[in-house]
Formats: C-alpha cells, sequence, structure tokens
C-alpha cells in the first residue's frame, strides 16, 4: 500500500472513516472528502502526516472537479478513487414519491458518476487507475421492502460500474472499476436515512466498519472486479433467486 495514493469520498463517518485509519496504517496517502468538516477533519487527525482532507459536496459536479486536482496537486497522481457516498431511505415502493427518487439517485448514483467520470482522464493520461464502488447486498436482493428505492439505486450503481469496466478496458486494460458489496454495516447508516428508520447497529447479523475497511484495503490489492464482504453472500444471494425461479 505504500505510495499508493487513495481518494475516499463519504469519509467523515462509517466505511470512510474506517477504510481511512485502515490505509493510512498500511502506509497510504490518503485525501478525504466529505460535506461535514468538523468531522472531516477529526478522522484526518488519526490518518497520519500523508492526508489531505477536502470539504466538498460529490452531488456538485464542480466540487467533484475541484478534488481531483486538489489530490493531484498535493500528491502528484492519484491511484485508487473510492466512491463512498450514500444514505438510506425507510420507505416501501408503494409510498415513493418523485422527490424521494430524484434524492436517492443524486446521493447514490450521480456522486459516484461524477466520481468516475472526473478522475477517468487522469487514469486515462497514467494508463492505469482503480474506482471502487460501494454497493450493498441490497443492490443484488431487494429483501428490504422499506429499503426499495436504495435497493434500486445499488441496482443501478451495480450496472453502471459494470458497462465502465467494459466500456474502458477496451482501450485502458490498466483501469479497474470494482463492486464492493457489504451487508448490514454497524454505523449510523440507519439513524441517518431520509424519513427515518431502525438503527443498523441493533440489527443482527451485522458486521463492523473496520471488518469492511479490511475487505476494501484487500480489493485495492487484488483489483478483484466483485466482491462481497461476507462470507456465504454469494450463497444468500443464489439462494433468494433460486426461490422465486430466477437465476441470479
Amino acid at each position: 500500500m505504500l505510495d499508493r495514493v487513495v481518494v475516499i469520498t463519504g469519509a467523515s463517518g462509517g466505511i470512510g472513516a474506517a477504510l481511512a485509519e485502515c490505509l493510512a496504517t498500511r502506509g497510504a496517502s490518503v485525501v478525504l472528502v466529505a460535506r461535514r468538516e468538523a468531522e472531516l477533519r477529526e478522522v484526518a487527525s488519526h490518518c497520519g502526516e500523508r492526508v489531505l482532507a477536502v470539504v466538498a459536496d460529490m452531488t456538485l459536479r464542480a466540487d467533484v472537479r475541484r478534488t481531483v486536482g486538489a489530490a493531484i496537486d498535493h500528491f502528484g497522481h492519484i491511484d485508487v478513487w473510492v466512491n463512498n457516498v450514500g444514505q438510506g431511505i425507510s420507505t416501501p415502493p408503494s409510498k415513493l414519491t418523485d422527490d424521494d427518487i430524484d434524492d436517492v439517485m443524486r446521493l447514490n448514483v450521480k456522486t459516484a458518476l461524477h466520481g468516475m467520470q472526473e478522475v477517468l482522464p487522469h487514469f486515462k493520461e497514467r494508463g492505469t487507475g482503480h474506482v471502487i464502488n460501494i454497493s450493498s447486498m441490497l443492490g443484488r436482493v431487494p429483501f428490504a421492502i422499506i429499503r426499495s428505492a436504495y435497493s434500486a439505486s445499488k441496482h443501478f450503481l451495480n450496472a453502471l460500474t459494470a458497462n465502465f469496466r467494459t466500456e474502458i478496458q477496451e482501450t485502458h486494460p490498466g483501469i479497474q472499476f470494482s463492486i464492493v458489496s457489504p451487508g448490514v454495516v454497524r454505523t449510523e447508516f440507519g439513524k441517518n436515512a431520509l424519513h427515518g428508520g431502525p438503527d443498523s447497529r441493533q440489527l443482527p447479523d451485522s458486521q463492523s466498519a473496520e471488518e469492511v475497511a479490511d475487505v476494501i484495503a484487500a480489493v485495492i490489492e487484488s483489483r478483484r472486479p466483485d466482491v462481497y464482504t461476507r462470507k456465504g453472500a454469494h450463497d444468500r444471494v443464489v439462494q433468494f433467486y433460486d426461490a422465486i425461479g430466477e437465476d441470479p
């Protein structure tokens, strides 16, 4: 991990903060990006000297472009870009409004799209680079009714990631696009969901943010394209589709 420069969006808490500290302890230079300045500075204070904190809103393309420039100006290049911005929403599909859909797509899909598109010219120029998009088990199996729009947004993100990979690797095989799919993680995700919702820290069969961060760090090393963070997760996906008579 030494000498790698990794940009982490949504780095002021949860998985993003855990990943920042994980990578910093392994010798990476980290660029931490989030809207919440005080929380972001606190995370940065635990990441040693090779850290840059950028207060920015990834829903705004201009802020994403500014982040790319700031990272390159400070460290000289970017090796890995982790799209980790996202938010849950607690509404069954029959109750979703236009605003609900617009909000969840802006936060969970457009932030990643902006990141991929804005860092891509730099990666193409270098002939190498790695985008990691943090998805969800709900991007594979829509088994939580109150997370209907969130689940749909992660399905969208998975398809977008795969299509980016196919398109870009035709001409630039050194650029990788990976999906990482956690299940329930003990963070404030549930507490911060639009319209409220159950506290993720109180749900069964959960992982810590640190466990997920370790998996993401392994993906940076292996460059695998599609990874679950829990053993047995793939089997759960297969079982779900077997139960409804479909292939996963």
